[in-house]
């Protein structure tokens, strides 16, 4: 298990797309046991196991394109991240495959939420072959 100083991440909304962008990180994120875990009068806190992801309501525009990445246990979930989070409602940033201008075995796939934010999942912790990965 990979491990990080990151405690949480918080993603602001506008008051119109909260709840539907609570929606499509649970389902888009769902590959990895993602789930609601806690809610608080405009806040959403989602994870596996603790809330690791939190979405806070605000009543004006927030700006977009930030960059959020997860790491996958292997190259299947990337594919059914994608499918998820595109079936979900997001736009395509870039298909599953491998990304050799990161790392010759790094396998990842991009989604862009309702708001444009770009979700990455991918599989490179250990940066294995396709075959040798857990």
């Amino acid at each position: 298990m990979p491990s990080s100083n990151i405690d949480h991440i918080t993603i602001p909304a506008p008051e119109e797309h909260f709840e539907p962008l609570v929606e499509w990180y649970k389902k888009a994120l769902s590959p990895l046991g993602y789930k609601e875990i806690m809610r608080f009068p405009g806040v959403v806190g989602l994870g596996s196991e603790v809330p690791d992801l939190w979405i806070f309501q605000k009543e004006t525009h927030i700006p977009s394109g930030f960059h959020f990445a997860f790491t996958a246990p292997n190259r299947a979930a990337v594919n059914t991240f994608y499918k998820a989070a595109i079936d979900a409602g997001g736009t395509c940033n870039g298909k599953p495959g491998l990304r050799p201008e990161y790392h010759e075995n790094f396998y990842a796939a991009f989604v862009l939420d309702s708001i444009g934010n770009n979700v990455e999942l991918g599989f490179q912790v250990t940066h294995c072959p396709e075959g040798a990965e857990k």
